[in-house]
């Protein structure tokens, strides 16, 4: 049995999710929301906070989870458990393999395993009639994100909490938003949520993680600075800029 401390930790994180979805208005009455899958424990914590979130709403929304598998790259999850626990949160599970899209030698194999996933995700939301697509990025993403762009692009801007597509057909919404890693880990490690099979070769091998190492760097000079450079983006004073 969990303690006291592990069970008011997890009621947190999922008021933490409501929050999110009632500040940027990510979920409204009838959505149908497909829910990114991706193996890791973030989007098992975001298909749990949802659909038990349900329970304590005057709403309803229909929830459906799609886990995309690109065939060549080595990254497996443990499918007759993700089968189970969607099962017992009463989610459809939808499972697709899929080979890369694309073959340009001059993109790495994290882009083209992104670009192709999330190619195969809009295409199963709108098979299964979704206005929604929510993906299982947080706080440290969208700081990372923001840090990649202005390094590499030249550019400030990162991942919204809520991005209209395809002329509104669909949202990409993201309820973790409010969420660092370290307490996603935390949660996943009470809620006893399985590792990968299949950890994917290329993970830590990239610029992403790179730009993860420097936000450590930059919290040991303020503990408080990955939430501000979150709020920065929120906070901006454009009179004193060029």
């Amino acid at each position: 049995m969990a303690e006291k401390s592990d069970l008011s930790f997890i009621d947190r994180i999922r008021k933490s999710v409501g929050r999110a979805v009632n500040r940027y208005g990510l979920i409204g009455a009838g959505d149908r929301i497909a829910v990114a899958i991706s193996g890791g424990k973030d989007s098992l914590v975001m298909l749990e906070a949802l659909a038990l979130r349900k329970k304590h709403i005057p709403i309803h929304y229909d929830l459906f989870a799609i886990h995309v598998k690109i065939d060549s790259v080595p990254y497996e999850i443990d499918r007759a458990y993700y089968e189970k626990f969607c099962s017992d949160l009463g989610i459809p599970f939808h499972f697709r393999t899929v080979s890369l899209g694309l073959d340009d030698p001059k993109k790495s194999v994290c882009f083209l395993c992104s670009w192709t996933r999330r190619r195969e995700l809009f295409t199963v939301s709108s098979e299964l009639g979704c206005n929604r697509l929510a993906l299982g990025h947080h706080m440290d993403d969208a700081v990372e994100t923001l840090l990649m762009n202005m390094t590499f692009n030249g550019a400030i801007s990162s991942m919204p909490a809520r991005l209209s597509m395809f002329d509104g057909e669909i949202d990409i919404i993201r309820p973790l938003i409010l969420l660092t890693d370290r307490e996603l880990l935390r949660y996943s490690g009470i809620r006893r949520f399985p590792e990968q099979k299949a950890v994917c070769p290329y993970g830590k091998n990239n610029k992403r993680a790179d730009i993860k190492n420097i936000v450590s760097e930059l919290q040991k000079l303020n503990r408080k600075a990955k939430k501000n450079m979150f709020a920065s983006m929120s906070n901006i004073h454009k009179d004193y800029l060029p």
